[in-house]
């Protein structure tokens, strides 16, 4: 299983990847899912991955190694196209390439073609921005009103992004729900697991402004759970007894 989760707020991007992958409870592995492309000063760019590995694997490498150009016959690749737009369509070309070369024979052997990935960034001239590209190409994006996209697991991390996040929250206030969010899904779902990536990206920088890994010995996170943990139990014990009869 998979948690990924990005918040679009007006000061920047925040990007929260685990690392664990699954065939089975007895082969469990890590794996990198929040990959990064930068060409500082001209765009940076960051990719999050769920559902089947080797599809995932296969169109980062179809993004790196490039696609054909319809139009002008050029050799198109992630760090040369034009705009984020026209970069979340290329993802979804990539991901239909992949499918129609793996896709027939993977359905032919009872295997699921599953792939979702969360791509943000920003490049010259544009503005940053957030999408969800799904298994069939298209894709939606993050608003002001929806200003964080999820991935993988999601259920578990999801309430305190929508009672707290909006476009306006303080970027190292996203980061801060982010890490709660992913914490109520590492505490709720053995099949997301650490270490944790993070990516901060300040708006109109065109740059990567944090990128970190956190691990079991992380004591800033280790910090942070224990703290939220406390505050749940505080505040469900300071809400008054329920007015409906004796208990």
């Amino acid at each position: 299983m998979t948690y990924c989760v990005g918040i679009l707020v007006r000061e920047g991007l925040v990007m929260l990847a685990d690392t664990r992958t699954n065939a089975g409870l007895d082969n469990i592995a890590t794996f990198r899912k929040l990959h990064l492309y930068q060409t500082e000063g001209e765009r940076v760019i960051a990719l999050a991955t769920a559902g089947n590995l080797a599809v995932s694997q296969s169109v980062l490498n179809v993004l790196t190694e490039g696609l054909e150009n319809p139009e002008t016959g050029k050799i198109d690749t992630i760090y040369t196209i034009p705009s984020m737009f026209k970069v979340a369509q290329f993802v979804g070309r990539a991901i239909r390439e992949v499918y129609r070369i793996h896709g027939k024979s993977m359905e032919q052997q009872a295997a699921s073609f599953d792939v979702t990935m969360l791509l943000a960034g920003q490049v010259k001239g544009g503005r940053l921005r957030l999408f969800m590209v799904y298994s069939a190409g298209n894709f939606i994006e993050a608003t002001t009103d929806t200003p964080y996209l999820q991935i993988g697991e999601h259920k578990y991390g999801k309430p305190i992004l929508d009672r707290a996040v909006t476009a306006d929250t303080p970027i190292s206030e996203a980061l801060k729900l982010g890490l709660v969010s992913m914490d109520s899904t590492l505490r709720s779902n053995l099949g997301v697991g650490m270490p944790i990536d993070v990516l901060v990206v300040r708006r109109d920088e065109l740059k990567i402004s944090i990128s970190h890994r956190i691990d079991d010995n992380d004591a800033y996170f280790a910090g942070l759970r224990e703290r939220w943990s406390a505050a749940l139990r505080a505040a469900h014990q300071a809400i008054p007894e329920p007015p409906y009869g004796p208990i």
